[in-house]
């Protein structure tokens, strides 16, 4: 499983014009699930999503977490993490998990974090989503459960 998480001042998900989810300072996750992807790599992630210390601190250093600062969380599905372009120049998409599973990984993911964390927003897995975001710092850490 991989994850691209920014440090945001705020975020939102849009769908047919209408906002459906939207967070104040905290992360914006974009979740994707590989082929060979199993219930340990989500654990992995929703720890190191929740402990992950990249808000800055009264010293101005980055040690903070995203429960020390109480800030929230807007998880988006993104198969496209697993875009290989190594060769040619249209991504392929053969490691991402199959849509089933990627949905049910995502859905099971949003609800584990939910009851981890009481500030939790989603966007819905598949839809044509406008992802809008004030990233800050810029901060964006990549996170692969294999590496």
């Amino acid at each position: 499983m991989r994850v691209v998480i920014q440090r945001v001042s705020e975020a939102s998900c849009t769908i047919d014009g209408k906002v459906h989810s939207k967070i104040g300072k905290g992360l914006l996750v974009f979740f994707g699930v590989g082929q060979d992807d199993a219930d340990e790599d989500m654990n992995f992630l929703l720890d190191k999503t929740l402990n992950l210390r990249i808000f800055e601190d009264n010293e101005g250093k980055m040690n903070l977490s995203l429960q020390d600062i109480d800030g929230e969380i807007l998880i988006i599905s993104q198969f496209t993490l697993y875009g290989n372009v190594k060769k040619g120049r249209r991504p392929s998409f053969v490691e991402a998990a199959d849509p089933k599973v990627g949905e049910e990984y995502y859905n099971k993911f949003v609800e584990e974090m939910k009851n981890r964390w009481e500030k939790v927003e989603s966007g819905v897995f598949g839809a044509d989503m406008k992802i809008g975001l004030v990233n800050d710092g810029p901060v964006t850490i990549l996170i692969d459960s294999k590496r």
